[in-house]
């Protein structure tokens, strides 16, 4: 298992729930539909728990290019293995959301509101305004970012310790983006995750699903440019800190 694969298969893991149980909510005579906001954001920490199990012995389970970006900011990670690392996660995003696409095809085709379709993949503020969502989906990932590094002390990295979200533990970095959901998610979804956001939206753009409107490709820097600001910020803050 090389960590090119372990993020792949571990964003894969990730978004292939995280998407899963956004489709089993609001998409029409599924099962769970209406299951509502703890159900999605408890699957999702469930979902991160999963992919961190996976991705973490292997390649310290980033499985999000704000953590990759933030870790290399901080000095704990190589530059060098950035550009593999957000290739892995970006193809690991885009294969989780096709399988959800094919598993709830059906339901995709019965469902006539073409936001719906497209929440299952990308996220939508609740409040359109750019400023705002900026902020939150930067909050957010602060949080995030912050508490891996001070949680594992990054400067303490070797060769042979790989930082990342397995860093905290699989059951830990669970209750943090839980925490995170529950608390900040009310306003845009919380991708707290560039590829979260932008492989399922490639995917929505590109598969033939029926009736499934635009892509809303007028928001999809939020969710990038936000997560990436954020983490930036907290290892800059954790850099200060510790000088």
């Amino acid at each position: 298992m090389t960590p090119f694969l372990a993020e792949l298969i571990g964003t894969a893991l990730l978004i292939t729930l995280g998407c899963g149980v956004v489709a089993n909510v609001i998409l029409e005579k599924t099962k769970g539909q209406g299951g509502g906001w703890m159900v999605i954001t408890t699957a999702w920490a469930f979902a991160v728990f999963i992919g961190v199990v996976v991705a973490g012995p292997y390649s310290g389970a980033h499985i999000n290019p704000a953590v990759t970006l933030s870790l290399a900011v901080a000095g704990s990670f190589e530059w060098s293995e950035v550009p593999s690392y957000l290739l892995a996660q970006l193809l690991g995003a885009m294969i989780g959301a096709f399988i959800v696409w094919i598993m709830y095809k059906d339901h995709f085709d019965i469902t006539e509101d073409k936001t719906t379709k497209l929440g299952v993949f990308s996220t939508i503020p609740a409040i359109r305004n750019y400023g705002s969502n900026l902020f939150s989906e930067a909050i957010g990932t602060f949080v995030l970012i912050l508490t891996i590094l001070f949680f594992t002390d990054a400067t303490m990295a070797t060769t042979e310790e790989i930082i990342g979200l397995g860093s905290l533990g699989a059951l830990p970095v669970a209750l943090l983006v839980w925490g995170i959901g529950l608390a900040l998610g009310g306003t845009t979804g919380y991708a707290i995750n560039p590829a979260r956001d932008l492989g399922p939206r490639l995917i929505h753009a590109i598969m033939p699903i029926k009736d499934k409107g635009g892509s809303d490709w007028a928001y999809s820097w939020v969710p990038i440019l936000g997560p990436i600001l954020g983490g930036v910020a907290a290892a800059g803050l954790y850099l200060l800190i510790l000088s």
